[in-house]
């Protein structure tokens, strides 16, 4: 029997996920009590209204994210981010470098980067001081085909300087990227499916997912 694991941030009106961008508006924009006016049989909807940047909760960065010529979120292909092959790599320190990565078979898998740092959301702690990966580490991923690149921290890249190395080898590869998850911690460290797809969505590089691990 398998099993399935989410991974994903709830998100709620208010919510914070990145420092200086707009925390999403969720509201009624058409109320069940409005709604049965329109229907003779007792009937109520709700239709709900969202106003968001597309860096909300945890979600995934396609290629155009970083590159103008790259793939928007519509021509993502399902196959580059549904049951996909998956590993969990444990990554203690602040910087998880290439020789986490170095034996692994990553070809055409998500390596899903455990910091622990999820803990801190919905905190003013998550923001700063965070884990992130290498240079060394995304290169090494890069040119080993990895499909898709994931971390439970505030960004793959170190937010301490003004470059962004990760994100622009890994999208400049082709390699999708999900920050922002939470409960690796609940994964082994192989032998489970991910999925992380966002809406088909043209003209845009990042949108929130609800990401999840098929195990067994």
């Amino acid at each position: 029997m398998s099993r399935f694991v989410d991974l994903s941030h709830s998100v709620a009106d208010g919510t914070v996920t990145y420092k200086g961008l707009p925390a999403p508006s969720i509201c009624d924009f058409w109320t069940r009590e409005g709604s049965a006016q329109h229907y003779d049989d007792g009937s109520s909807f709700q239709i709900g209204r969202i106003d968001m940047v597309a860096n909300t909760g945890t979600y995934l960065d396609a290629p155009f994210h970083r590159y103008a010529d790259g793939d928007d979120l519509a021509k993502v292909a399902i196959e580059r981010c549904a049951a996909l092959d998956g590993l969990a790599v444990h990554a203690p320190g602040m910087a998880a470098d290439a020789g986490l990565f170095e034996a692994l078979d990553v070809r055409g898998k998500a390596v899903l980067v455990h910091t622990g740092w999820s803990r801190h959301w919905g905190s003013d702690s998550y923001f700063e001081g965070h884990p992130f990966l290498t240079e060394a580490a995304a290169r090494l991923l890069a040119e080993r085909g990895a499909a898709l690149v994931g971390i439970d921290s505030y960004n793959i890249d170190d937010t301490r300087t003004r470059r962004r190395p990760v994100h622009t080898a890994l999208l400049g590869a082709g390699v999708l990227i999900v920050e922002h998850m939470t409960n690796l911690g609940a994964l082994p460290a192989s032998g489970f499916r991910f999925t992380a797809a966002p809406p088909k969505i043209e003209g845009m590089g990042t949108f929130p997912v609800r990401a999840f691990a098929e195990i067994g």
